[in-house]
């Protein structure tokens, strides 16, 4: 192996092209060390913004960064500048992240040090990662799912054999999203290197408080998973354990875990000082500083001291003028502090045939089984998984019947239990060119995957400024009828309109949910489809206009546009005798059978997509009625409903001639199983009914 004559002192010299990736290793390595001893003597100005530094830890970075091609992914976490540096970049980015500035190619001054997200020639793809330790697992394994797949559909060149790296800390192996993403890496024998740097310190707590063993013995109960210990303070280790992990993973025997020792020799962050805590601890750690250790090895190999000293000397220059320039590089320019929210969106106009001549009337639940199915078809780099929607089943709503026989198992498949996997593999595919939909089998199971939603969807787009945009499509069945009970009837869009960066769909029929679910997709943004249960099979009393006629194959509706579901008689409109009732899903059912006992007075505005709103839609439709109902199936205390009709007070106030009124489910924690119960805490056409009398009689 590279290396091997390295090994120990009395070895051979090697040929040259070992002795100058050492030498590489040794100057980028005291580049690193400069860098973080910088940091330091400048923390008046670098410890502004929050960071951490690779001392330490160096070796190991530097020999994964040696092995790493352009045609790879990586997933580098908070303390990998060494990883970087090897990878190419230089240390004037890397500063130029640290001070925040406009030219920072990561995030254009938007996010911490080290957190890179980079598209370049020559170097990995390193796709946005958030700060939340651990949760990096699950996207990194969503790339190599989807290198897996697109490679199974012929859609990328086997030949290059990526693969991706997801460094992580060994206290974050305790997460149980990284056993989720173990899981699935040996299930479907992806092409993945989790490589687990140990320092033995969380923030201030030790290895012995936080696990009950390292992360090479946790790996042992992962049968599939191939493990490879390494010291990781010293390059040669580092490097022959990394190229044997790596060339496992490359002929596709399966995943691999490399755990490697480290000293911590800087501070946890620079937010968090090792003299508060470590003690003679810190003694211990230097004493296995790589630098050194490096440092003997070439002149062991025949490197002289003059030689390893200008190396050295090169290094301090380099960081001080980088430093230089970094320091006067521009800050960014505070009017784009909104850029990059979302990617632009794909579908701005509505488009194809609504209600095509002789087209037979469909069911919801049809509709978006047949658009998935349009999708499938079109789209080769699009896939679709989740809980049951695989195999025979095809979902318990039957929503993707047949569709793992018509396209396989590759395409159309079921998941463990896990749906922090199921949202989080999403951004991770996106990033390598697969088009992901997903389903969380009910809303009420959907709060396991929030982590991965908030932190590695919804702020991608924004922080990697829109290189890396999540286009996923989640399904979500929601709602309650007829005795789903406390864990199968659940509303959740208040919670989810609360997380930014993600977008919000809530169809009401059949055609609206075939027009929007093919937008949703088309999206180059995180879209959640929410779908009314009750609406599915238009079983429930009231709810027979949720089957429409069926649309065209490739038809859409553009996200964040309302419709009239209903119109108000025009004589009684220029009357003032009429009102709005705004909302979407059942609500859209409920206010139209409510409507019958005030024929012509009351229009229904259909919402559609809850982020983006349709704000212009809802300010027409209240000043053109001076009357406003806002109806939700939700708890009504702190909801969305609540929100738009303070919204809507404060902006329509003058064109009002009655409050906005609200109206949602009873303020209790959970949908009771007991119809009768139900009934009392949902809203009904006739709560509607009695809402409409009131706020008419203004």
């Amino acid at each position: 192996m590279l290396f091997d004559a390295l090994a120990a002192p009395a070895a051979a010299t090697p040929a040259v092209p070992e002795i100058d990736l050492l030498r590489r290793a040794y100057l980028l390595m005291h580049t690193a060390a400069e860098m973080a001893a910088l940091y330091e003597a400048q923390k008046t100005v670098a410890a502004r913004y929050v960071h951490a530094t690779a001392r330490g830890h160096e070796a190991v970075q530097l020999a994964a960064a040696f092995l790493l091609t352009g045609a790879d992914y990586a997933a580098p976490y908070y303390r990998d500048d060494a990883l970087l540096l090897g990878l190419g970049l230089r240390p004037y980015e890397l500063m130029l992240q640290l001070l925040a500035k406009k030219d920072d190619p990561f995030s254009g001054g938007r996010t911490y040090y080290s957190h890179p997200s980079l598209r370049r020639a020559g170097v990995p793809v390193i796709p946005h990662q958030s700060s939340a330790t651990g949760m990096q697992a699950i996207p990194a394994t969503g790339m190599a799912q989807a290198i897996s797949y697109l490679e199974s559909q012929e859609l990328a060149d086997k030949t290059s054999q990526p693969l991706v790296l997801c460094s992580i800390g060994d206290g974050a192996m305790t997460e149980g999203e990284v056993s989720e993403a173990l899981q699935m890496a040996i299930l479907h024998r992806l092409p993945i290197v989790y490589l687990v740097q140990d320092n033995d310190w969380g923030i201030s707590a030790t290895g012995r408080e936080m696990r009950a063993m390292d992360a090479y013995e946790f790996a042992a109960g992962f049968p599939g998973l191939h493990r490879v210990r390494v010291d990781g303070a010293d390059v040669v280790s580092s490097y022959n354990g990394l190229s044997e992990a790596f060339d496992h993973v490359r002929q596709r025997r399966g995943p691999a875990l490399v755990h490697a020792k480290c000293p911590l020799l800087g501070h946890h962050t620079s937010g968090v000082r090792r003299e508060w805590y470590r003690g003679d601890d810190l003694t211990e750690h230097q004493q296995q500083d790589p630098l050194p250790r490096l440092h003997r090895r070439l002149l062991h190999a025949g490197a002289s001291e003059d030689e390893l000293a200008a190396l050295a000397a090169q290094a301090r220059a380099t960081v001080l003028a980088d430093w230089a320039e970094a320091l006067a590089a521009p800050d960014p320019d505070p009017a784009t502090f909104a850029d990059h929210e979302f990617a632009p969106p794909a579908v701005l106009a509505e488009a194809g045939e609504r209600a095509p001549a002789g087209a037979d009337k469909v069911l919801m639940v049809d509709a978006a089984l047949h658009a998935v199915d349009d999708i499938l078809r079109e789209f080769p780099e699009a896939l679709f998984y989740g809980q049951d929607v695989g195999g025979e089943l095809g979902g318990v709503f039957r929503e993707a019947a047949l569709l793992a026989k018509k396209y396989g198992d590759k395409r159309v498949f079921n998941t463990p239990i896990q749906e922090a996997y199921i949202v989080g593999s999403t951004a991770g595919m996106a990033a390598v060119g697969a088009r992901p939909i997903v389903e969380i089998q009910f809303a009420d199971y959907i709060w396991p995957a929030l982590n991965q939603l908030v932190e590695e969807l919804s702020k991608s787009c924004y922080l990697s400024m829109g290189k890396f945009p999540v286009p996923a499509l989640i399904r979500v069945p929601v709602g309650a009828y007829g005795g789903g009970g406390p864990y199968h009837s659940g509303s959740v869009e208040s919670t989810l309109l609360t997380i930014r960066g993600i977008k919000v769909v809530y169809p009401s029929n059949a055609a609206d949910m075939k027009g929007l679910l093919r937008a949703a997709f088309l999206d180059s943004n995180p879209v959640i489809m929410l779908e009314h249960k009750g609406l599915y099979w238009s079983k429930v009393p009231g709810t027979e206009d949720a089957k429409t006629t069926e649309p065209a194959a490739g038809y859409v509706i553009p996200l964040g546009v309302a419709a009239v579901a209903q119109a108000a008689d025009a004589d009684k409109l220029a009357a003032g005798d009429t009102c709005v009732v705004i909302t979407y899903g059942m609500g859209v059912h409920w206010a139209k059978a409510a409507s019958r006992d005030y024929p012509g007075r009351v229009e229904v505005l259909d919402l559609r997509t809850l982020n983006p709103l349709d704000w212009e839609a809802v300010q027409a439709a209240v000043r053109r009625h001076g009357k406003a109902l806002v109806l939700t199936e939700e708890p009504l205390l702190n909801s969305f409903a609540e929100s738009l009709a303070g919204r809507i007070q404060r902006h329509c106030f003058r064109q009002l001639d009655a409050p906005v009124f609200t109206l949602g489910a009873a303020n209790l924690p959970a949908i009771p199983l007991n119809v009768e119960l139900e009934k009392q805490m949902l809203p009904s056409a006739a709560k509607v009914a009695a809402a409409l009398g009131e706020l008419l009689g203004y």
